[in-house]
């Protein structure tokens, strides 16, 4: 027999985490805090690198973006204690800081990016440049408009990783109060029992935020997958 449904379990799990560093609500607005500047600074940078490495010529372009682009076989394990030590050594540990500056910048959104850049027709920007626009110009007026497939992927699954991630947090964080969602879950599991009751409700709250992105951004993520079918 299926149990009924328990609403309340959702008003527990507020009541439950409230003397825990400003609780469920805290952390919730922690992880909407650090998951829209991660994703609005990831994705910031990976377009400014991928328009300089797909457009721009300069000494060794080439070696530097394989080289960028070989730091996606490290694990994330190897790089997290030098990142750690280095968060330490400028004091940000337990700030905002810490959980939003490392994780802005991907080699993997750096390479989608640049190769969306790179099937931009050249002839748009060499109009614009006969227009009178400069580099920074084109790269806002032509190139970004053109690229809102691939910038509302990288959005979502950057939102979508950052919303979820655990590992980086739980290193660099120790207060209630600066703790984001996927570590404020895991004051339901103790030693030798677990509140499965309100970690669920809590982690039905969890996915809300990542399910909403998706319907608003699924229009440009269709796309860009479509567009990329037709490219292939």
């Amino acid at each position: 027999m299926p149990h009924p449904a328990q609403p309340e379990n959702y008003a527990k799990v507020y009541d439950v985490t409230h003397n825990m560093g400003g609780g469920f609500t805290r952390w919730y607005l922690n992880s909407i805090l650090v998951a829209v500047v991660v994703t609005l600074g990831q994705v910031t940078t990976s377009a400014c690198a991928a328009y300089a490495f797909a457009r721009l010529r300069f000494p060794g372009r080439d070696k530097l973006f394989l080289s960028y682009l070989g730091t996606m076989m490290i694990p994330g394990a190897v790089t997290m204690i030098p990142n750690f030590i280095l968060m330490r050594k400028l004091g940000a540990v337990d700030s905002y800081f810490a959980l939003m500056l490392p994780p802005m910048f991907s080699a993997y959104g750096t390479f989608m990016l640049r190769q969306f850049f790179m099937g931009i027709p050249r002839d748009l920007e060499e109009a614009a440049t006969i227009d009178g626009c400069g580099l920074f110009r084109i790269f806002t007026a032509v190139v970004l408009p053109l690229s809102k497939p691939a910038l509302a992927t990288l959005t979502i699954f950057t939102f979508m990783g950052n919303w979820q991630s655990f590992y980086w947090p739980l290193v660099v964080v120790t207060q209630d109060s600066m703790k984001t969602l996927p570590l404020g879950l895991l004051s339901f599991l103790g030693l030798y029992s677990a509140q499965w009751n309100l970690l669920m409700a809590g982690s039905l709250m969890m996915i809300l935020p990542m399910i909403v992105v998706f319907v608003i951004g699924q229009k440009w993520f269709i796309s860009g997958i479509q567009l990329g079918a037709l490219k292939g």
